[in-house]
């Protein structure tokens, strides 16, 4: 919000604790909830006005609730929600809870006041597992074994509401008192929680205020007071009556599909591929796990070491945006690994030339010190435990990972079958779905089908026309030394090198726009060689590298897979020619409004195109899919989700009269 003290430019909460060990906002001069009896309001408030109780009891099979949130403050709310859902709910639903918060807490701060409420513990303790790498902008979390997920808008309420496509069931209409933080009890919030909701949609709110009821009542919400608890003699409750608003872009509309059997085909094994089974499975649908080759993970998600590294802009795109949201997700997965299969060692990106520092720089003044920090060369060099020719950037929470560890890890549900040498030619259109095919033997079917398989997916029919092209990536496997084993974390410049993993770095990766083969080049291991050189000449002498002769070193290539705009492409897939035939008015008029629905191909998903940021992009853009597919909140802004929409590229094309 606007207009707040100069201490509101730290990202996180400033707290008092009081006598009773009970937090205090030191911006708004508020408690976060009653000092003499929080469990008891949040219960009375938010969960007994919304009737969640009886809702969660009444889900029908596989069912799911959306709760939405306006403060997520210490997580009270939003764990005992949880708990009466886990008391109440039938054992297959799944609770959805998005909740906006601008001045998140630190995880010491937060698990000492959720320390407060020892009965909450077994849920708590799920939390503050997983309350790491919270940074701005959307940032999903998947606990209890994937039947709750937690969608936490880290930002202003009125600049990421609007970005959230959700729909949602219930609202905690939460936050501090409106006269301690009066932008947030405002016409347009409430606006917001208006546009989200359907008809029948709940609100619970403490506050009882008549301005507040009246707003409430003018955005299509229908209050009225109802007896509080404790100090407060009356709280609000409400209903939605108002009307939703039509989608305005029907090409990147929820598809209207929803399969009665939830069976889906997922081609590709890759990192996308187990990505897209894992969230998936969690939500309780059987799927089948096509790969060609003999295992999981043999093309571009294979390489021994892949790193977590943040590609960003001090701008805000969509690309830097889904980034961020994507790194919190994928280092929060990283935790249930083996150590032997990731180090969250740290990354540091060298800035060897001005352009580069001039980028860093803005870096450092866009985003928090707890993402990145600026770093002398001396501090680098300590840092990194070796000599080096600049300082750069370091990204503490990042490091590298062993990624068909992390494909392992997605693809081992009980509800997914893999099926190896299965490689998939054809996909035909059946009265039940989809079948795949290989030189006419039926290899699988199912009504829901996911291309996962990189650029190769363009050789189905139905995939044809995106824009995707393959880059080949050679990697060097470089044996580790004694003075080697010094190196502390990931270092990055036009390549890089990680700390050892099993007696061996990982140094790379070349990048070839025009080869197609993948036989290991000598050319390009001493071209790694160079780039190691380039990175530390005192960690290129510690490996004896002058002393390497590339014709022996071992290595391993492959191709990324990337998109014109270097955005994944994620997301429901059109009929092409249909497509183009159906929003031909806007080759003529860009701002041409029309209701036809897109012409979707039923059940048909891709999730491709992540070059080498797979790491990041793919795992979240595998919940992208999944809440595409069961009508979930999406995990990332509605700008992001559209920026990597297929429907993207034959928009452009009809834009642009091409």
């Amino acid at each position: 919000m606007s207009d707040l003290p100069a201490s509101a430019s730290s990202p996180y909460a400033q707290l008092d604790w009081d006598a009773q060990g009970q937090p205090r906002s030191q911006l708004f001069a508020d408690v976060y909830f009653a000092t003499d009896g929080g469990l008891a309001e949040t219960r009375h408030v938010f969960l007994e006005q919304n009737e969640l109780a009886r809702r969660f009891a009444e889900l029908p099979a596989g069912g799911q609730l959306v709760i939405g949130e306006t403060g997520f403050g210490t997580g009270l709310n939003f764990l005992c929600a949880w708990q009466l859902f886990e008391q109440s709910a039938p054992s297959d639903c799944r609770l959805h809870f998005v909740s906006v918060e601008k001045y998140p807490l630190t995880r010491s701060d937060l698990q000492r006041a959720l320390a407060l409420w020892p009965e909450l513990a077994d849920y708590s303790k799920q939390l503050l597992a997983q309350y790491l790498a919270v940074h701005p902008g959307f940032q999903r979390f998947t606990l209890s074994s994937g039947r709750v997920s937690l969608t936490l808008l880290i930002g202003d309420a009125l600049e990421q509401l609007p970005e959230l496509d959700a729909p949602i069931d219930a609202w905690f209409l939460d936050g501090f008192a409106p006269q301690r933080n009066p932008q947030m009890w405002c016409p347009e919030l409430f606006a917001e929680l208006a546009r989200l909701s359907h008809p029948g949609t709940t609100l619970g709110t403490f506050c009882s205020a008549g301005d507040v009821r009246r707003a409430l009542n003018a955005a299509g919400f229908k209050m009225k007071r109802v007896p509080g608890i404790g100090r407060k003699w009356e709280v609000l409750k409400g209903q939605f009556i108002g009307q939703t608003t039509p989608a305005v872009k029907p090409w990147f509309a929820r598809p209207p599909f929803n399969p009665a059997v939830r069976h889906a085909l997922v081609i590709g094994a890759g990192l996308a591929g187990c990505a897209s089974a894992a969230s998936l499975a969690a939500r309780g649908w059987q799927v089948t796990l096509l790969e060609r080759h003999g295992a999981l993970a043999q093309e571009a998600s294979g390489n021994p070491q892949g790193v977590l590294y943040l590609k960003l802009s001090a701008h805000g795109t969509a690309l830097s945006r889904l980034i961020v949201s994507g790194f919190g997700y994928t280092r929060r997965l990283l935790e249930q690994l083996h150590s032997n299969d990731w180090a969250a060692c740290g990354v540091l990106q060298l800035a060897l030339n001005e352009k580069e520092l001039a980028r860093q720089t803005q870096l450092a003044a866009a985003f928090p010190a707890d993402l990145l920090q600026p770093l002398s060369q001396t501090q680098a060099g300590s840092r990194a435990g070796i000599a080096l020719p600049a300082g750069g950037l370091f990204y503490p929470e990042g490091g590298w990972v062993h990624p068909p560890a992390l494909c392992q890890l997605l693809a081992k549900h009980p509800q997914i079958r893999l099926l190896t040498h299965s490689d998939v030619l054809e996909l035909t259109p059946h009265p039940d779905g989809w079948q795949a095919t290989s030189q006419g033997q039926l290899l699988a079917s199912a009504p829901v089908v996911v291309l996962a398989g990189a650029a190769d997916i363009r050789h189905f029919a139905q995939a044809a026309e995106l824009p995707l092209k393959r880059i080949r990536g050679q990697i060097t496997r470089l044996p580790q030394t004694a003075a080697s084993s010094e190196l502390r974390t990931v270092v990055c410049a036009e390549g890089y090198v990680a700390p050892a993993r099993n007696g061996e770095h990982c140094l790379g990766a070349s990048f070839d726009f025009t080869s197609t083969d993948l036989t290991i080049n000598n050319a390009e291991h001493a071209s790694n060689l160079q780039l190691l050189e380039e990175i530390s000449s005192d960690l290129a002498a510690r490996l004896h590298s002058a002393e390497l002769d590339p014709a022996t070193l071992q290595g391993r290539a492959a191709f990324r897979c990337t998109s014109p705009d270097y955005l994944p492409i994620v997301g429901p897939l059109a009929d092409a020619s249909a497509f183009l035939r159906q929003y031909a008015k806007l080759g003529k008029n860009a701002n041409w409004r029309t209701e036809l629905p897109c012409p979707w191909l039923d059940g048909l998903y891709v999730n491709s195109g992540h070059g080498s940021r797979g790491l990041i992009s793919a795992p979240l853009s595998g919940e992208l899919l999944a809440a595409w597919l069961n009508n979930e909140p999406l995990p990332v802004p509605r700008m992001v989700a559209e920026a990597c929409h297929p429907n993207r590229f034959a928009l452009r094309s009809l834009i642009r009269g091409q």
